[in-house]
């Protein structure tokens, strides 16, 4: 199916908190392969690509104000990846971020404020309004861990899996765990990220409010 939508351009509708973070909404966009393998081996994410760099990460952009949040997600993964779907209105988590190549892109402090959630795909568009600028790419979740470029992606990852199992999951954890118990290096392609250009972490539980700067 064809889709006519457009990008939203602009930030005069941008919403700001009282601490000036710019806010922004996304999507772990979802479905489940058939078959009778387990829920993780029939689990696949939606990736996008992003312009000028080969790394993959999930649909995000910023909320604006004639929009719930929940809107802001969907639109964002519409017009980034070419879905839709029904969201899950809990949240995966809640990131603060600064990025050193788009610092005005944010806040006059460079410091943007973000939550993702998890997206069943009923809807797989054959264009999209960003379709020049981002590619899409079904991975199975547990490989998805391997193309998250940041931190804050596996553990968006490791909320979503906890979520949808109803069981708590901490691939994190539980590797870097496995990796100090026998004295081994952690594999690159679960614990290891390059932050030269942007950091985001979760908020702590704590009324101290945490940024990653790069």
């Amino acid at each position: 199916m064809a889709s006519s939508l457009l990008a939203r351009k602009g930030r005069h509708r941008q919403r700001y908190d009282h601490e000036n973070y710019r806010l922004v909404a996304g999507c772990i966009p979802y479905k489940l392969k058939e078959g009778t393998g387990s829920l993780f081996d029939r689990l696949e994410v939606l990736m996008i690509s992003t312009s000028n760099r080969s790394d993959f990460v999930f649909p995000k952009g910023g909320w604006e104000n004639d929009e719930t949040i929940y809107e802001a997600a969907c639109r964002e993964v519409l017009e980034e990846a070419g879905v839709k779907g029904i969201i899950n209105k809990r949240s995966l988590g809640e990131w603060v971020f600064r990025s050193k190549s788009s610092e005005m892109n944010c806040s006059p402090t460079g410091a943007c404020k973000g939550q993702v959630f998890a997206l069943e795909v009923t809807e797989v568009l054959d264009s999209w309004a960003e379709q020049s600028s981002h590619t899409r790419r079904w991975v199975p979740v547990m490989n998805a861990y391997s193309l998250c470029r940041y931190d804050w992606m596996r553990e968006a990852l490791d909320s979503f899996l906890s979520l949808v199992s109803g069981q708590k999951i901490s691939i994190i954890a539980d590797v870097t765990a496995a990796a100090t118990n026998q004295d081994l290096t952690p594999p690159q392609d679960i614990t290891s990220t390059d932050i030269s250009s942007m950091c985001m972490i979760q908020l702590p539980t704590s009324t101290e409010r945490a940024i990653a700067l790069c």
